[in-house]
């Protein structure tokens, strides 16, 4: 597990990318590394199954793991990530990041916000969450927004592969809301934060 203090730089804010489920497409990590300069965010958090397919997914477009491996290591110092179901200890020998932790947290004012991938926590299996943290995860390829029992339940989305005839998407994490976005910046789903 990682945990990381984030403070605020009046200034500029702080903005999180969250992408998830790039499942090697080199043509999607682009995107997503493209919306990350656009969006101007200090971090980018990656939910997992960052360079596999899986073996129930068909090969998604420009699969490419080692680019996908050599884009991200261009943003290293920037990234915060946690492991997927596809994501192996041999995934991160090739990546100059952690990527081997089921979660991690963010502490941000007095705000948590925690990431996981979700095949083990997720909306039916919720860690223990304060009232008003954000609970974070992929996995599901479905982008999510909602306030449920006092916890902000957030998923962006697929990078790759979007499921239920979703668009390809992504979210950023600001001071006072979280949005949902495809790559042609269209707001997919938002929820502000109190």
């Amino acid at each position: 597990m990682h945990l990381i203090l984030l403070q605020q730089d009046k200034e500029t804010g702080m903005k999180i990318l969250l992408i998830s489920d790039i499942h090697g497409s080199l043509f999607y990590a682009k995107k997503a590394m493209e919306a990350f300069e656009k969006e101007n965010a200090r971090f980018i958090a990656i939910l997992g199954d960052e360079l596999y397919h899986g073996a129930r997914n068909p090969l998604p477009v420009d699969y490419n793991p080692k680019g996908v491996a050599e884009l991200l290591n261009g943003y290293s110092d920037k990234i915060i990530a946690v492991r997927g179901n596809c994501d192996s200890e041999v995934d991160e020998m090739v990546l100059d990041y952690p990527i081997m932790s089921t979660y991690s947290t963010i502490l941000c004012g007095t705000r948590r916000i925690f990431l996981t991938h979700g095949h083990i926590y997720n909306e039916n299996n919720l860690p223990k969450l304060s009232k008003g943290d954000v609970f974070i995860y992929g996995h599901t390829h479905i982008p999510k927004a909602d306030y449920i029992n006092d916890i902000y339940i957030i998923n962006p989305g697929s990078v790759t592969m979007p499921k239920e005839g979703n668009p390809n998407s992504y979210g950023i994490v600001s001071e006072d809301s979280i949005i949902i976005k495809d790559f042609e910046g269209n707001h997919i789903k938002s929820i502000g934060i109190i």
